[in-house]
């Protein structure tokens, strides 16, 4: 006769334990992007991206690389996961690699562009 497996209870320390660890895991995800001449906002299937005008600006987001490649009045020439994009503001989205790209914004000093995962890609 084989004896069942032993369980062991889970303690207030356990829980807390492991609810720890998997806010730790979570903002990892939410983190993992980086960025220069840019500042990011990203959940889990979108990022929205900041770019300075005037600089080299890119950030690596959702494990592809956002670049703000010219802007002149509404209109933004972005490089999104290797594709350059021609976007207006208030145009449908756009794809690219994947991704469903749409600019917010454009002022003088910052354009801001959303980058979100295709569903069922």
């Amino acid at each position: 006769m084989t004896n069942p497996p032993a369980t062991i209870p889970l303690t207030p320390t356990r829980r807390a334990a492991g609810l720890f660890a998997g806010l730790a895991l979570g903002l990892a995800v939410l983190t993992g992007c980086s960025s220069q001449g840019a500042s990011t906002d990203c959940g889990l299937d979108a990022c929205t991206v900041t770019f300075e005008r005037g600089v080299d600006a890119s950030a690596n987001i959702l494990g592809v690389e956002a670049k703000l490649v010219g802007a002149e009045n509404d209109q933004v020439t972005v490089e999104v996961a290797g594709e350059q994009l021609t976007l207006t503001t208030g145009q449908q989205a756009t794809e690219a690699g994947g991704f469903a790209v749409t600019l917010d914004s454009v002022t003088d000093q910052q354009v801001k562009i959303r980058v979100s995962r295709n569903p069922g890609n």
